[in-house]
């Protein structure tokens, strides 16, 4: 097949990874015999010094006419909070240009890396998560949002909010995605507390209304982030609002050993998909070659999974990278010493 795949650097080790989440892509397309192209364009920081704009309308137009977005990072100590432009305003522009309102973030424990983790082994036995964020409502998007001075104190505004079909869409996913598994969907929320949360809970007992087969808890984020360290393995599917879900899917990646084992999709209901691993730019690291590309490289996998329908070949990059792990290869962020291309280049040597 024919497919054109939007590469999105972005800053500090963006660049570097999604370069060889690329160098893989161009790999599986000769040994599967498809014809994969992959345009880079600017986002974030970078976009920000070459054009003032985080995501510039070509960068926006090749997003739109692509099949599918492979994605770096974003962001750095040059473009702090308090910038009048920032590189997140990218990010955030481009899913919601995309319509891409789902991120879908697996957490799963290689054997190899259960001591890289800090948690128990025990407790990380049979990890095998999808957390499912919704991404384009809530804090990061409401209205109005500000800051006002007055009687000399300043004051800040962002707003929480949801519309009913923003739940319904992104929970229908959930549900739709755990009848592929093991048939279990846990919803996190604040019901307690923000009526915002009790409109998600409404909506998702009406859809779980639906799907009798499918199990549905309802739960707290606070007993949520404790359930994800004492015990993992008791989570399917885990559905939540776009901040929980940021926070959420942060914590439980110390359960892989590694942010930068985690990949991720974005998807809407139609569309290119926007992939990317869950880790941030890491200035610190920036242009050494050490950092860890099997996020990456494995949200390419996502890209062919889900946007370009190849389950063969997201299968063959998958168990590549098993394989790799599983036969000790490791960048320093788990104890080893592989550059990010050293990396890449092992776990192309296992692509069959």
């Amino acid at each position: 097949m024919k497919a054109l795949i939007a590469v999105l650097g972005g800053d500090g080790i963006g660049p570097e990874v999604a370069r060889q989440g690329a160098r893989v892509l161009g790999a599986v397309g000769q040994l599967f015999g498809h014809a994969f192209e992959m345009p880079e364009a600017l986002v974030g920081g970078a976009a920000i010094d070459a054009t003032g704009a985080p995501l510039p309308e070509e960068t926006l137009a090749l997003c739109r006419r692509a099949d599918a977005i492979l994605f770096g990072a974003i962001g750095g100590p040059r473009w702090g909070p308090s910038a009048p432009v920032r590189p997140e305003q990218g990010l955030l522009a481009l899913r919601k240009g995309l319509g891409v309102f789902a991120n879908l973030r697996p957490v799963k424990v290689h054997p190899a890396l259960i001591d890289s983790s800090p948690l128990k082994p025990d407790r990380l036995a049979g990890v095998d998560i999808l957390v499912i964020r919704e991404l384009t409502g809530g804090l990061y998007f409401g209205q109005p949002k500000g800051r006002e001075t007055r009687d000399g104190h300043e004051r800040a505004v962002d707003t929480l909010e949801y519309h009913d079909y923003e739940v319904r869409r992104v929970v229908a996913l959930a549900f739709r995605l755990a009848k592929e598994r093991r048939r279990k969907v846990t919803s996190v929320d604040k019901a307690n507390v923000l009526e915002s949360s009790r409109l998600w809970r409404q909506v998702t007992s009406a859809i779980g209304k639906e799907n009798p087969d499918v199990a549905l808890d309802h739960m707290l984020v606070d007993t949520a982030a404790m359930r994800l360290i004492t015990s993992p393995a008791s989570f399917d599917v885990l559905v939540t609002e776009n901040m929980f879900g940021d926070i959420l899917t942060d914590e439980a990646s110390v359960l892989a050993g590694s942010m930068g084992m985690l990949p991720s999709a974005s998807i809407g209901d139609g569309g290119p998909g926007l992939y990317e691993p869950i880790h941030g730019s890491a200035p610190d690291i920036a242009g050494q070659g050490i950092a860890n590309p099997v996020g990456t490289i494995l949200s390419a996998a996502l890209l062919l999974r889900h946007s370009l329908r190849l389950g063969a070949e997201a299968a063959a990059v998958e168990a590549a990278v098993h394989r790799a792990v599983a036969d000790g290869c490791r960048t320093r962020d788990l104890g080893g010493s592989l550059t990010t291309a050293g990396m890449a280049g092992e776990i192309l040597a296992r692509l069959s």
